[in-house]
């Protein structure tokens, strides 16, 4: 078993907080995605883990085991970088044979063990070349491929796809999903990048300051998501966030131009909230209450985005339009949204529930 528990978990530099006190399990074989912008503690995390960084307090427990005490190379867990760190001089062979190299294995079990890991991740008529013949996509397959030789019982990935170009990473993020399909073994995931986490996790770890936000189901972050810095990490393009303040009934938010904007949610009246809408949620109507001129439009073959507003505005509004859509610069446009589409975020930035 390789199930994951952080109890209590913290690291400090000084006086500043790279992770708060932290619990998360995460179960036997699981695929979980951490993300959250720069700073806010997800590669930290995923370090205190590994054992490359000193925890300031908590535990780290792996498998049923407390590891906290204990050296990376004794936690049952494999790193993969977002640099490779590839042995320029060894072959690909070399590189993923390297760490039953140094446990002093036989040659011949070795050779075996290479030539099993080079057939899963595609690499054996590579197995001759130096790193510096192979393109981004093969040395990151090299360097998983040396990170699962071990047979770990974790998996750690601290944004492994960064350095690779678009295409590269959506054909890298089909070889993690197919990866862990076949390997069944336990993957923590660092990106700062949501489309991955969408795509790959069973759950998604959204971390902010240092704190995780929200833990969850991807569908489920989309679909309610905790708070605002959740709001902001999940969805692309992201949610249009808009200030209001709640109307004497604490349903309808009034934003700043006056308009009155029906929800699903209650709340305090009068307090100031910020609403949140979605692009795909948003639907043309003659009347609706979301209006603006066309200041960009992208076109993205079957989908098109509107940017109604001034550029940086408070209030600039991304809607989503079929692709075959005509759209003039300057030409404004109008939208309405379903109550039940529309979330409301309280002062402290919380999501505020839906009425009784």
């Amino acid at each position: 078993m390789a199930r994951v528990a952080v109890e209590g978990l913290e690291k400090r530099f000084g006086a500043t907080v790279a992770l708060a006190p932290t619990d998360l399990s995460i179960a036997d074989g699981e695929f979980v995605v951490i993300v959250g912008p720069s700073g806010c503690g997800k590669s930290t995390l995923l370090r205190l883990i590994a054992g490359l960084e000193q925890e300031t307090g908590g535990r780290v427990v792996i498998g049923g085991r407390d590891v906290t005490d204990a050296p990376p190379a004794e936690r049952g867990v494999a790193m993969v970088f977002q640099s490779y760190a590839l042995y320029p001089h060894l072959t690909v062979a070399g590189n993923i044979g390297y760490p039953l190299r140094i446990a002093r294995q036989p040659r011949p079990v070795i050779a075996a063990r290479v030539a099993e890991i080079a057939a899963t991740l595609d690499l054996t008529d590579l197995l001759d070349r130096r790193p510096a013949e192979l393109s981004g996509g093969q040395r990151q397959r090299v360097s998983i491929a040396r990170a699962i030789i071990r047979e770990p019982g974790v998996l750690l990935l601290d944004e492994p796809l960064s350095n690779l170009d678009a295409e590269l990473r959506v054909r890298m993020r089909h070889e993690f999903a197919r990866l862990h399909d076949r390997l069944k073994t336990t993957m923590i995931y660092v990106t700062h990048d949501q489309l991955e986490a969408m795509t790959l996790a069973n759950r998604i770890v959204v971390m902010n300051g240092g704190h995780v936000q929200q833990v969850g189901a991807p569908i489920d972050l989309y679909d309610a998501p905790a708070n605002l810095a959740v709001a902001r990490a999940i969805g692309s393009p992201s949610m249009n966030l808009i200030p209001g303040v709640l109307a004497d009934d604490g349903r309808t938010v009034r934003l700043g131009d006056g308009t009155a904007v029906a929800t699903a949610v209650r709340g305090r009246p009068g307090e100031s909230v910020t609403l949140g809408v979605r692009p795909e949620h948003l639907v043309a109507a003659d009347d609706g209450v979301f209006a603006g001129a066309v200041e960009l439009f992208e076109r993205l073959g079957p989908l098109s985005f509107a940017h109604l507003g001034a550029r940086g505005a408070v209030g600039t509004i991304v809607a989503q339009l079929p692709g075959d859509r005509g759209v003039t610069l300057g030409e404004t446009l109008r939208f309405a949204a379903p109550p039940g589409r529309v979330h409301v975020f309280g002062a402290d930035g919380s999501a505020l529930h839906a009425a009784a």
